[in-house]
């Protein structure tokens, strides 16, 4: 039976959000070559770059959902607008992010319409008609992974690890059909109002969605100890990161930290750079696909995991590295 599925296009300063194109990756899996992939944009004042971008990597219909009260991320007001597409489509899945906004969101619906909830998914595996499907997560900070799927009956909400799924394929011109519609929706009353938003890491490379990760641990030693690392992510096109006792000593924003605690991260390549590999910090980059580690002591934790190890002084190695890398570039 041909399948409808949703997804939430997350954006950001008036741009998608890359796990918003890998979720519309893993509804067209879902959907099955007979299914319809729907996609809805929250915004305010249009969003004309998102909508192109959703049709002409295959979305079939986009609802625009645009009010005021969308510019900051509002639960209440998302959810109704969530809530109308849910109602306008009516999905066998709803996909989203999980980031910040979508495991906030996707719980909420998933208690509202009464569906199973399936969170940080890292794989899929579909028949082609999508009606058996199993979906991957880990557990245990990656040292386990569970295949669990859904009741059948009753609608689905998931959300994808960024960075893992990957994403729709841009069409050929010939092959774009895609539709867009309004949506209207009506505002609840707001128990938050966003007065302002201040980045305290501005123009920076989202973490989570970075293929590049330079990382910092107590070892850079300073808050200047981080500016080699940030050289050395700036030639790669990363972004940088530390590990929570770089943080708790004050070196670096807690906006960095990757571990249990903190963000988790699954770039193509992680280079930890006086990290000693403590079981926390570990939990949030394990699953990266290359892991390089640098440091003074051959018998830190951290050699356990990587795949590429350098005993040595950071202070030393980084800028060599980065130089080499300039020079490569160049």
């Amino acid at each position: 039976m041909p399948k409808k599925i949703l997804v939430f296009a997350e954006s950001r300063d008036g741009a998608l959000r890359r796990v918003a194109l890998e979720a519309l990756g893993a509804a067209q899996l879902l959907a099955g070559k007979d299914g319809a992939v729907h996609a809805v944009i929250a915004c305010s004042g249009g969003a004309a770059d998102e909508v192109a971008a959703l049709i002409a990597r295959g979305a079939d219909v986009v609802h625009i959902a645009d009010d005021p009260s969308l510019r900051a991320f509002a639960p209440e007001a998302y959810l109704a607008a969530l809530g109308a597409a849910i109602a306008a489509v009516q999905p066998d899945a709803l996909l989203l992010g999980h980031t910040a906004m979508g495991r906030e969101l996707a719980p909420r619906v998933a208690a509202a319409i009464g569906a199973g909830h399936i969170a940080d998914v890292i794989a899929i595996e579909a028949s082609d008609d999508g009606d058996d499907a199993s979906f991957i997560r880990p557990l245990y900070a990656g040292k386990a992974f569970e295949r669990r799927s859904f009741v059948p009956g009753q609608p689905w909400v998931v959300t994808v690890r960024p960075n893992n799924i990957k994403a729709a394929d841009p069409l050929d011109a010939a092959d774009i059909t895609g539709t867009v519609a309004e949506l209207p929706f009506t505002v609840p009353p707001l128990y938050t109002a966003v007065r302002s938003l201040v980045r305290r890491a501005g123009g920076q490379l989202d973490l989570a969605e970075a293929d590049v990760v330079v990382s910092g641990g107590r070892g850079v030693r300073s808050a200047a100890g981080f500016e080699p690392l940030q050289a050395m992510a700036a030639a790669l096109g990363g972004a940088v990161g530390a590990s929570r006792g770089a943080c708790d000593a004050g070196y670096c924003d807690y906006a960095l930290q990757i571990g249990q605690t903190g963000k988790v991260v699954t770039p193509q390549l992680y280079i930890a750079c006086g990290i000693s590999g403590a079981i926390q910090h570990l939990a949030g980059m394990s699953q990266s696909r290359v892991i390089v580690a640098i440091n003074k002591d051959p018998d830190a934790p951290i050699f356990g995991i990587a795949d590429y190890g350098i005993v040595g002084d950071l202070f030393e190695l980084v800028p060599l590295l980065t130089t080499e890398l300039q020079r490569a570039r160049a």
